[in-house]
């Protein structure tokens, strides 16, 4: 069955619009410490909220089969306008840490019906070529996480509240685009049931875990990254610059996914993911000198860094998925992303905390130690050009 031209395009513009709501906070926190007198280290308690929302959320869809009882684009549509609704509370409500953490956690959970079952939608019209829809789809998650930093840099003038419910009506809009503008696939399969025998398939299989663990190395790195960019930027720039190059620094991994995916084609999956990890590390490493450097080589180093933290991400979920047991693939990928953004909880919190208690310079290096667990574990599968 031919497959009409708009139905990626759509999907990938409803993921970036739906995945806007992930570092909303992020984008006007700064304001948000001004006016609510929030500690420094709020900004990983809120962003750990959301990591913590999105874990249960996603075990919460796969149980009780949402996505296989209720059509994935109307699934997709109520998270969006749910999430919309929060975003908006989040903007309306007094600031209070309190409820901020409990408004980023219900985020958390709208974007597991979200960002996961734009996939499913995904997949349910790409039998094959799922990797380069992956990549187009990863890539839109980067480039609707980069956003409310843009919308932070346009609105100068606006309050944060605007800009959060700038945020909100774009979320609102991806549902709807994708419930009117994509039907239910033709290649649509239920999902099968969750067994936690996957957990010692992702140990015991020797393929599948080398593509586990090389992407549990790169969330180690990957959203605590993020969320230090602005503090990276801000030593180099000044009012809506920093939300500029923030965005820029996220928004670059689009074109990394993109592109990863076709290279994967002719290099296989492990070498592009080995290359990114590699990579991100390596900038990781060089973040003393860099941060220092003169600006053209800050700019490319600072864009280097964003293409290479999130471009392996498709691989990953493809190699992961290719290498599992067929009855379980399902069962690994929750598994394996559930562990997956647990460590990015941990590493959030780490490295505020070590970024307000030491010199960047210090503290940047350290991230390198995500991907190098990653390029040891995936090691097997790059030799073999998997």
């Amino acid at each position: 069955m031919n497959k009409p031209g708009h139905i990626l395009p759509v999907i990938a513009l409803s993921q970036f619009a739906g995945t806007s709501l992930w570092f909303a906070i992020n984008a006007v926190m700064a304001d948000l410490q001004r006016e609510a007198g929030l500690p420094a280290e709020a900004v990983g308690w809120l962003t750990s909220a959301v990591q913590l929302g999105f874990i249960a959320g996603t075990f919460a869809f796969a149980l009780l089969s949402i996505a296989d009882r209720f059509s994935p684009r109307l699934v997709f549509l109520a998270s969006s306008l749910a999430g919309a609704a929060i975003a908006a509370a989040t903007a309306l409500l007094p600031p209070r840490l309190d409820t901020l953490l409990a408004l980023r956690f219900a985020t958390g959970i709208a974007l597991a019906g979200i960002y996961p079952v734009g996939m499913k939608i995904a997949a349910g019209w790409y039998d094959r070529g799922l990797g380069w829809a992956l990549g187009m789809l990863v890539g839109a998650l980067a480039l609707g996480t980069s956003l409310p930093f843009a919308l932070r840099a346009l609105g100068t003038q606006w309050d944060w509240q605007a800009v959060m419910l700038a945020v909100a009506g774009v979320a609102a809009a991806g549902g709807l685009a994708m419930a009117l503008g994509v039907p239910d696939g033709p290649h649509l399969a239920p999902a099968a049931r969750i067994t936690p025998r996957a957990l010692a398939v992702i140990w015991q299989d020797r393929k599948v875990r080398a593509s586990a663990f090389g992407y549990f190395g790169h969330m180690g790195e990957l959203y605590a990254f993020f969320v230090l960019l602005p503090l990276i930027v801000a030593q180099r720039w000044a009012g809506a610059a920093v939300s500029w190059w923030v965005f820029g620094a996220i928004a670059v991994g689009f074109v990394s996914c993109a592109g990863g995916g076709l290279l994967a084609a002719r290099l296989g999956g492990a070498r592009v993911a080995g290359a990114m990890l590699a990579g991100s590390g390596l900038c990781g490493l060089l973040a003393p000198w860099m941060l220092e450097a003169p600006t053209p080589l800050w700019v490319a180093w600072l864009l280097l860094w964003g293409a290479t933290a999130v471009g392996d991400s498709p691989q990953f979920s493809a190699l992961t998925a290719a290498n599992a047991p067929r009855a379980m693939v399902g069962s690994v990928l929750t598994f394996v992303n559930a562990i997956g953004f647990s460590i990015t909880t941990a590493t959030i919190v780490l490295f505020v905390d070590l970024a307000h208690a030491l010199p960047l310079a210090q503290v940047l290096p350290w991230l390198a130690v995500g991907p190098a667990i990653g390029l040891v574990f995936l090691a097997p599968l790059w030799r073999a050009g998997r």
